[in-house]
């Protein structure tokens, strides 16, 4: 695949920040739309009075200060540009607003970017963006509300098995047992560890998420994402404790890395699994 062109490169990075600003709006709402209907589904198996509420949803109602309410301008709202002119404040009220809009807005753009640095521009990298972007939205929501939403999971895991069909037919057995394979991986390690201790070590948006990067990566790439995951999930543990950032009792949301791993074996692909599977056979 020959290089994308130097000069598309920002225009990459604009469309991949343009779609992380979308993502916040689905990181922040999301969970809250869950919330509310869970508790609509939950009033109505009791026979209780339904709460009358506005509407909400990734449309409505528009972009708004959560400190004020008042509406945030259309170049208040441009991704990063907005939160750095504002200098990190509402524009109204001065409350300060969090750093995961303009963190998110500029890791769309990076990822952008960098999938069109390795994999060119094609088709097929279009479907890879979706992929990764997707994994980010998961990876911030479950680390927000440890949370991994079937709205989310489900998708992505058909997506996965949608682009083996498509673009690499080859590949669709072997994305089919992967996604089996990756939910019963992290299945069976719940209850086992359940059996064990008698407490819940995971949730199951994990086996749900596990199972998408199995249709998407093919079964072969189960022993490496889950060796990076827990790589990962280990060290960012250790360096929260240590900084007194987290207690040891206290949970640590999984499905941020496995969707890091997730991330890293998409962007390589074949190299990477290539160079674990030699390093297994070397030892």
């Amino acid at each position: 695949m020959e290089p994308s062109p130097l000069l598309l490169w920002p225009f990459v990075f604009l469309l991949g920040a343009v779609l992380g600003s979308f993502l916040n709006v689905v990181i922040v709402r999301l969970p809250v739309m869950l919330m509310r209907r869970w508790r609509a589904e939950a009033q109505m198996a009791l026979s209780l009075e339904t709460d009358v509420e506005s509407p909400y949803n990734l449309a409505t109602p528009r972009s708004h200060c959560p400190s004020c309410g008042n509406f945030i301008a259309w170049h208040d709202n441009l991704p990063l540009i907005g939160w750095l002119k504002r200098r990190g404040r509402c524009a109204s009220c001065h409350t300060p607003i969090s750093v995961q809009y303009p963190l998110v807005e500029l890791l769309g753009g990076l990822v952008a970017v960098s999938l069109v640095a390795v994999h060119g521009l094609a088709w097929p990298t279009l479907w890879l963006l979706g992929a990764c972007l997707t994994l980010l939205a998961l990876a911030v929501i479950d680390w927000r509300t440890q949370l991994l939403p079937d709205a989310l999971t489900l998708p992505l895991l058909w997506a996965g098995l949608l682009y083996q069909l498509l673009l690499n037919p080859l590949m669709l057995t072997s994305g089919v047992l992967g996604a089996v394979a990756g939910y019963l991986s992290l299945w069976s390690v719940y209850w086992s560890f359940k059996l064990t201790t008698g407490k819940e070590g995971m949730g199951y948006g994990d086996f749900k998420l596990m199972a998408a990067l199995g249709a998407w990566l093919g079964w072969q790439s189960l022993p490496l994402l889950l060796l990076l995951s827990a790589g990962l999930g280990a060290l960012v543990g250790i360096a929260l404790i240590a900084a007194r950032r987290h207690q040891r009792d206290q949970p640590l949301p999984f499905g941020p890395f496995i969707a890091l791993a997730g991330w890293v074996v998409l962007l390589l692909g074949e190299p990477l699994i290539g160079a674990y599977q030699a390093l297994l056979l070397g030892v």
